[in-house]
């Protein structure tokens, strides 16, 4: 039987402009299909801040913000609190969530705001040219560290999720990787789970999601693929770490 592409009513009828191999694209389709499977679509609104995450308004078919660098949690508290009956996301890259706006993320999470945040960790910063971010793995090149990263100069991997667990007010935090099918299986499942949290009023809930960027990382799409199954879930390794409603990071 042949297979027909259906394309999910949350996502619009516009090709991505994503560089080849780019996680954005796969991601966007999940949230898009998981928005229409909790049948939300009505009642959501994206928030885009600085960073190849800003194109987001471009292809998702409902509500969508741009923000400043950084501040997409300050943007959806105002917006969730204001119009509780939402469903409120924000679509943050590295470089936006882990350095400019750790801040932000960080008080959102002690607060509990009831949100939902997708976090696209690859371990640089991708609009701009491949810059080093906090995450960008221990000796990794990049236009900031020619000779590899260091501890030294750079400090350590940023492991935001493992931080963002320990705060009391975050009720969900996971962590999966676009490595491949089983990856991106995993990703959905989260996906679905971070949004209906917030639609059952469990309060924070926050999933890493550890992605491809071929260009800056000068790999093939399958060499990228491979990098974050050998490399990068080594230093961040996908799981749960903390689900207040099943118990896990519980002290």
């Amino acid at each position: 039987m042949k297979q027909v592409f259906k394309r999910p009513e949350s996502l619009k009828a516009a090709a991505f402009r994503f560089c080849p191999g780019c996680g954005h694209s796969l991601v966007h389709r999940m949230i898009a299909e998981a928005v229409d499977e909790l049948q939300i679509r009505e009642r959501v609104i994206g928030i885009a801040p600085v960073g190849c995450a800003v194109f987001a308004y471009d292809y998702f078919n409902f509500d969508v913000i741009e923000c400043a660098h950084g501040r997409p949690p300050a943007v959806a508290t105002a917006l969730k609190r204001v119009n509780p009956d939402s469903i409120v996301f924000s679509y943050q890259g590295d470089g936006d969530l882990a350095a400019i706006g750790t801040s932000e993320i960080i008080h959102a999470a002690n607060r509990g705001e009831n949100l939902s945040v997708f976090f696209i960790n690859n371990a640089t910063y991708g609009m701009t040219g491949g810059q080093a971010a906090p995450t960008t793995l221990l000796k990794q090149t990049t236009t900031t560290t020619t000779k590899g990263k260091t501890i030294y100069t750079e400090g350590y991997p940023l492991k935001v999720s493992e931080l963002i667990a320990t705060i009391d007010g975050a009720a969900f935090v996971a962590r999966t990787a676009l490595d491949g099918i089983k990856g991106v299986t995993a990703t959905k499942s989260q996906i679905v789970k971070v949004l209906s949290n917030q639609v059952q009023g469990v309060g924070f809930s926050f999933l890493e999601i550890l992605s491809p960027c071929p260009t800056d990382w000068h790999r093939s799409c399958i060499d990228s693929f491979k990098w974050i199954r050998n490399e990068m879930t080594e230093v961040f390794k996908p799981c749960i770490l903390k689900d207040i409603n099943n118990g896990v990071g519980r002290v």
